[in-house]
């Protein structure tokens, strides 16, 4: 790789993250964790097994122009560290540009999804899993829940984000320019298209076949979670499922000072709470303590 290409992937990171490095590893590796059943945690451990308080594997989604080690990376740490068996992968990436996922249109992509969620539960002898994502990662986690036939093997789908009626093109290829660089980006055009980029808009035609009846299905749990600062999609209550049973939660609704963005919305220490609450409703907790994310 050239040195100008992992300078500017550096500064991609440090961009993302932007929170203080002692939050993100304290969140990572919460001192309580003692307190908590931390067995069979793990990170794309395909021999991890799941614990007794944690059932159910958890597998994170990544959203447009990330991969799995750019994203949620860090919410899988902390997920891990918590006692979950927490596994994540890079989809919908061509030869071309391996280093860049969720650009292939999200019903191939989805196919992906699926295999590795049948992965999951065969390694780990799991019944059924949850699954996380973020930007295109909850659109793709609400696609796969109704459309590829699984709907027994999902116990909980939480979205961070999700386009799930659509946002518009030029937002997202502004998100493509923020992480990747205005010249990755008309690389990337040049040679492939961008086919997610049709998908994604209002009337594209995963969001038409996601919203054709109900999203939610039934014996899945949902949670949504946006923020009210979202720059991309947008307007922000376009993230949410309005249907029964389904929570659609505001940042704001707990943390009304919170200004986090689109991409802070993966490294938010709220929003990570949140997660944690729609993967085990039964024992949710409150935010006691607030922090301050990414605006950007």
């Amino acid at each position: 790789m050239a040195r100008s290409t992992r300078a500017s992937r550096t500064r991609t990171l440090l961009t993302r993250a932007a929170l203080p490095l002692a939050l993100v590893l304290a969140a990572a590796f919460p001192s309580h964790a003692a307190s908590e059943d931390v067995t069979g945690g793990g990170i794309n451990d395909f021999s991890c097994r799941p614990s007794a308080a944690h059932p159910e594997p958890v597998v994170l989604l990544h959203g447009t122009f990330a991969t799995w080690y750019e994203d949620l990376n860090f919410l899988q740490a902390d997920l891990a560290a918590r006692g979950y068996c927490a596994f994540a992968l890079t989809y919908g990436a061509y030869d071309g540009f391996p280093l860049v996922g969720g650009l292939k249109p999200v019903a191939v992509s989805n196919l992906e999804v699926k295999e590795y969620v049948e992965k999951v539960r065969a390694a780990t002898g799991a019944a059924q899993v949850s699954v996380v994502g973020h930007s295109e990662g909850g659109l793709q986690a609400l696609y796969l829940a109704k459309m590829q036939g699984i709907q027994p093997h999902i116990k909980a789908v939480v979205a961070i984000a999700p386009p799930t009626h659509g946002t518009n093109a030029a937002g997202l290829l502004d998100l493509g320019d923020k992480l990747l660089g205005r010249q990755t980006m008309e690389r990337i055009v040049t040679t492939i298209g961008i086919p997610v980029l049709a998908d994604e808009v209002p009337g594209g035609p995963a969001i038409t076949a996601l919203n054709d009846g109900p999203v939610a299905q039934p014996g899945i749990s949902y949670t949504i979670i946006s923020s009210r600062y979202d720059e991309l999609v947008t307007p922000t209550e376009t993230a949410f499922v309005r249907e029964p049973g389904v929570r659609n939660q505001y940042v704001q609704d707990y943390c009304p000072f919170d200004p986090v963005g689109h991409i802070g919305e993966a490294y938010d220490l709220n929003v990570w709470h949140l997660v944690r609450n729609g993967l085990d409703p039964r024992r949710a907790t409150p935010i006691l303590v607030c922090a301050v994310g990414s605006p950007g």
